[in-house]
């Protein structure tokens, strides 16, 4: 760590540890951590406030290329590090680095009950939809029928929806953007940053060695117009390289109008509310992306303020103590055997 500097000083370089950044040459890990620390100094918190927790995976590296305080844990059980660290110092800004393979397979309950629980913690996905560091098998996000080293004949899983994951289980922030939508990426970063409750970051990142272009379509300038539509506050859904395309909502199903066809108008379109307290919209955007004739939203789908968990703790443990007092656990511990709790 470096000396404290004032908030009002901090810049990018002030996050950037000693530590050679070794991802793959075109990694999209790069990115995300070029934006991160542009993000950072701009949120208003003192540079020593700062940790990142990770498990395991190229995404877990993080922590050694951040100048801050950080933890590389094990597989998996970053958000559990996380919520403890949390809980036992609320003053602190708590972030998690992590890939698809890490919390969506043995991290999956750990993230579920995060998100539940709304802990005051951001949580960065890097999906590349493949396990990086162990050399290319399949992971919980791979598409069905994806050929890997562990799937010679094809996935025969249907894959996780992180988004969708994520709403079920009650995030009370959930994004998703794109690592080479820079100026997307550090938007989303900021908001996840800025949230009080458990924010989940979904990045669509690329593995350049095992599963690259990926998210091609996305990405590319040709294609991405027609492929991607940015979800905006109290905005209609519109996308195409005119904007001239939109998502209506027919029943429970989203579906594309052509603008142009003299029947529909900008009226017909659904408008997004991302503060809306039901999820059942935002779950709907978030399955739009397993529909291949529906554009694939990216922005915030999901934002609203509740109680977090640290703050219940820290509320209950105030209450209880000006109930009953301090307490003296060194006189428990050495007044015998058993004790009895009233």
């Amino acid at each position: 760590m470096t000396d404290k500097i004032d908030v009002t000083e901090l810049k990018a370089k002030d996050f950037q540890s000693d530590q050679d950044v070794r991802w793959c040459p075109g990694c999209g890990d790069y990115s995300v951590l070029a934006q991160v620390q542009k993000v950072f100094p701009k949120l208003g918190v003192k540079k020593e406030d700062f940790v990142w927790i990770a498990g395991i995976g190229c995404s877990s590296r993080f922590p050694y290329y951040m100048d801050t305080y950080g933890m590389h844990g094990i597989h998996g059980r970053a958000p559990a590090i996380a919520t403890g660290l949390k809980v036992a110092h609320p003053e602190l800004s708590v972030w998690v680095s992590t890939g698809d393979g890490d919390l969506m397979s043995i991290g999956g309950n750990h993230f579920i009950h995060a998100c539940r629980k709304n802990i005051d913690i951001k949580i960065i996905l890097f999906n590349n939809q493949i396990y990086g560091l162990t050399k290319g098998q399949y992971s919980p996000t791979s598409e069905k029928g994806k050929v890997t080293k562990s799937s010679p004949f094809g996935s025969i899983d249907y894959p996780f929806n992180p988004t969708s994951l994520a709403l079920g289980s009650e995030a009370t922030f959930v994004a998703r953007t794109l690592d080479r939508d820079t100026k997307h990426l550090q938007e989303m970063l900021r908001r996840a940053g800025e949230h009080k409750g458990t924010a989940f970051l979904e990045v669509y990142q690329n593995c350049v060695i095992f599963n690259d272009g990926a998210y091609t379509d996305y990405t590319d300038k040709e294609t991405k117009p027609d492929t991607i539509v940015v979800l905006e506050q109290g905005e209609p859904l519109l996308f195409g390289k005119n904007f001239d395309k939109g998502i209506k909502i027919e029943g429970f199903n989203p579906v594309v109008v052509d603008l142009n066809d003299g029947v529909h108008s900008i009226d017909d379109l659904l408008v997004h509310d991302e503060n809306d307290e039901s999820p059942v919209r935002a779950f709907i955007y978030s399955h739009m992306t397993d529909h291949p004739n529906l554009p694939t939203p990216i922005g915030v789908f999901r934002q609203i303020r509740r109680q977090t968990y640290d703050e219940a703790v820290v509320e209950q443990i105030d209450a209880v103590t000006a109930k009953k007092g301090e307490g003296d656990l060194e006189s428990l511990l050495f007044s015998g055997n058993t004790w009895e709790v009233e």
